[in-house]
Parts: structure tokens; sequence; C-alpha cells
């Protein structure tokens, strides 16, 4: 509905600013990552995202379009509301958040208050494959081209293994061990799937 605001920087706050424009003040909640980014000046522009709940409407404010992207992303995923998101994105700078969602790595976005280790994980698999298809990211180098995963990927499908839960298997042991063998893959991903 609304989608930027240019206006006057009437207040500006760590979570918050108010600003004006055409003679109404717009109430904003940010994120701690767009206050560093906003100016010292009075005309500011924040791309905007409105949250409407039963009782509230709440507008939120990003300093760029990918910020706001993630935070929509962020917000599809299941116990994972605004506040949570608002936190994670002025914890975390949106590209680590990116990252971390990317690569698995579940500790960063434990780490971020709020977050226990099954929201983390949910995030992770909710989100993993969108961030991948969106921002085009490739996860780290030697699992992108490992063809030793290929093949022990393939075989585990002939076993009768989903390949979603063994590629998982699979590129978590090429990360831990970029060297393995098809054979060292096969076996380690059987004990875990």
């Amino acid at each position: 509905m609304i989608t930027f605001l240019r206006g006057k920087l009437v207040e500006k706050n760590h979570t918050d600013v108010v600003i004006e424009c055409n003679g109404i003040g717009y109430f904003v909640n940010i994120s701690l990552h767009t206050f560093s980014l906003l100016p010292d000046g009075e005309s500011i522009m924040l791309y905007t995202y409105l949250h409407i709940k039963e009782d509230a409407h709440t507008l939120y404010g990003f300093a760029h379009k990918s910020e706001r992207e993630i935070f929509k992303l962020l917000i599809s995923v299941s116990g994972v509301g605004t506040s949570i998101a608002r936190t994670m994105l002025s914890s975390l700078e949106p590209s680590q958040v990116k990252q971390a969602i990317a690569t698995g790595d579940v500790k960063t976005i434990q780490g971020v208050k709020g977050i226990g280790a099954k929201t983390a994980q949910r995030v992770i698999l909710d989100l993993k494959d969108k961030i991948l298809k969106v921002y085009d990211i490739n996860e780290v180098s030697p699992i992108a081209d490992n063809t030793n995963k290929e093949e022990a990927l393939s075989a585990l499908e002939t076993l009768g293994f989903a390949r979603k839960q063994a590629e998982k298997v699979c590129t978590a042991i090429v990360r831990d061990e970029p060297q393995a063998s098809v054979e060292t893959i096969i076996k380690l991903a059987l004990k875990k799937l």
C-alpha cells in the first residue's frame, strides 16, 4: 500500500523515526541498520512495509529495498514476527542474514536475541532456497561444483533416499571434508540418514 516515504525527518530515535510528508507525520519503525544509514539532513527517503493486523497498522522503514525484501522473507516464516525480524536486522547486517541463511549457519541466526535453535533452523529451512534463488548466491564454492558430492547424491537417490534430505546431509559432509571421496560421502551419509 505505502511503498516508500520521502519527506522531512522530524524525529529520529534508534528504533523509530517520524517523517513529515505534505503535512502528515508518519511514525515508522526502523532497524538499527537503517538508523546507522540515516543522513543527518532533514530530507530522507525510506522504503516501507505496512504490516496490518486486526488491532494495528504498523509501518516499517528501510534504507534499502534489499533490507525490506529480507524483512518480508523473514516474517513469512512461521514463528518469526515483525519484532523478531527487526531485531535480526538490527543485530546483523542484511548481507550477514543472507549469508547465514544461504550457508545454513544456525549459530549466527541463533545468536540474535529471541531466536532459539528451532526457530533458527526453521528460518534456514524455509528461506534457504528463496535466498539462493532471489539473490543468486552460490553456496561455499568447493561445494557448488563438487562432482564427488553429486555422484554420492545420485547413489543415495538410487538407494531410495529423498533427494532434498540426502542433499542436505551430503552438503554438510562436503563442507566438513571438502576432499572426501564418493565412497566416504556415501558411508557418512548413510550413518546420518
